[in-house]
């Protein structure tokens, strides 16, 4: 039979490959406790209160997770039966719409799809049984989301909090703009800079805006899900309104405004910062970001700040020299035109590091999707000689 195990504070805060430690930092930051790694993400434990300000607030984390119901199944009628059990009618009711996430992995059930669906029967069944009617399914903005974790013959069934994956902070224009960077890779990769606000930043190949929009929020501390309006924590059956408010009041009583000059971003198609420009009125303060439109090595030199930025790194076949070129002028650049800089570049494909001709004094594990990515930096002092 399956246990019933929500309301004993236990979550899985779900991760990118790559950010487990970091995650688990900020998330300890946050208020969790009783923190442990597991795959893709990090089990803790935390009050009411602390899960929601983890919602509200995580730049990195991508779901939070709250357990329902462990168990061991043999094959797919033994699944629906546990999954039956569940008393689902008293996690949210019936006049909600919901929808099943899944993670499949190592199981006789090999099809992700075909399980939540034997997930989505057993919910409508057990209300049916419960209140004589069941909930609506609804895959595009469900009011609950349910998510399912096999691996192997053991099942997780989780009530999502967020509902809607955190990344999805809202300041992103419909279209996003070209090859727009995830959110919480680039809230990442500005936290692994040490970003705060006090110093200067720029980005010289800014694309959509993403890096300087959570360079913005991280500056002005304004919360990640500040845009969203829509949570899945509010359809649950235990919300409690009075706690929510308070978190989300006390994070917004945080946030203050960045002086001009402190951000700058700038990019060679016009096209891609007028997205980005788009993408910044959203967020507070976003007006303050100064933007030019302009190859990076016609810029004047930029001195003692930070710059970071997610150049092309050439997918398509006969982009490869071309590349290279970029990154090589970009590796002149720095070394040229921005003394006393920490410059930090996402290379999504580790082997154009070498193209800087610069040597990094890091090199970040970073993967985006199938990309194995690095995140390198390089400290740029008044005299830098290029490598050997």
């Amino acid at each position: 039979m399956a246990s019933f195990l929500y309301q004993k504070n236990e979550y899985f805060a779900q991760l990118a490959r790559g950010m487990e430690e970091l995650g688990a930092a900020e998330l300890a930051e946050l208020g969790a406790k009783e923190l442990r790694p597991g795959y893709r993400g990090v089990f803790l434990r935390a009050e009411r209160a602390t899960a929601y300000r983890i919602c509200y607030e995580s730049r990195l984390c991508s779901r939070l997770l709250a357990p329902l119901a462990r168990f061991r199944f043999t094959d797919e009628k033994d699944l629906l039966r546990l999954a039956t059990d569940v008393p689902w009618h008293r996690l949210f009711p019936k006049g909600r719409t919901f929808a099943v996430t899944f993670n499949v992995a190592n199981s006789v059930i090999r099809n992700g799809k075909y399980a939540s669906l034997l997930v989505k029967d057993a919910i409508c069944d057990r209300f049916r049984q419960e209140t004589g009617g069941r909930p609506d399914v609804d895959t595009e903005r469900p009011h609950v989301v349910i998510n399912l974790f096999v691996d192997r013959d053991e099942a997780v069934l989780s009530a999502d909090l967020a509902g809607e994956a955190l990344h999805k902070r809202g300041y992103r224009a419909h279209g996003g703009g070209p090859a727009p960077m995830q959110e919480t890779l680039a809230a990442a990769i500005i936290r692994h800079t040490g970003f705060d606000g006090t110093q200067r930043l720029w980005d010289p190949m800014c694309g959509s805006g993403t890096l300087v929009a959570e360079a913005l929020m991280v500056a002005a501390r304004v919360p990640a899900g500040y845009l969203r309006e829509d949570w899945g924590l509010f359809s649950l059956s235990d919300f409690d309104a009075a706690a929510w408010k308070r978190v989300k009041a006390e994070a917004d009583a945080r946030i203050r405004p960045v002086p001009p000059g402190v951000l700058h971003a700038s990019d060679t198609d016009p096209r891609a910062v007028g997205f980005a420009r788009k993408n910044l009125a959203r967020l507070p303060f976003g007006p303050v970001v100064q933007f030019t439109v302009s190859d990076f090595a016609r810029m004047p030199d930029f001195r003692d700040g930070v710059l970071v930025c997610n150049p092309p790194y050439g997918v398509r076949l006969g982009e490869e020299t071309e590349v290279r070129g970029l990154y090589t002028a970009l590796g002149d650049f720095l070394k040229l035109h921005c003394p006393g800089t920490t410059a930090w570049v996402y290379c999504g494909d580790r082997a154009r590091i070498t193209d800087l001709h610069l040597k990094p004094s890091r090199k970040i594990p970073l993967p985006s999707g199938d990309l194995d990515g690095r995140l390198v930096r390089l400290d740029l002092y008044e005299k830098t000689t290029p490598k050997e």
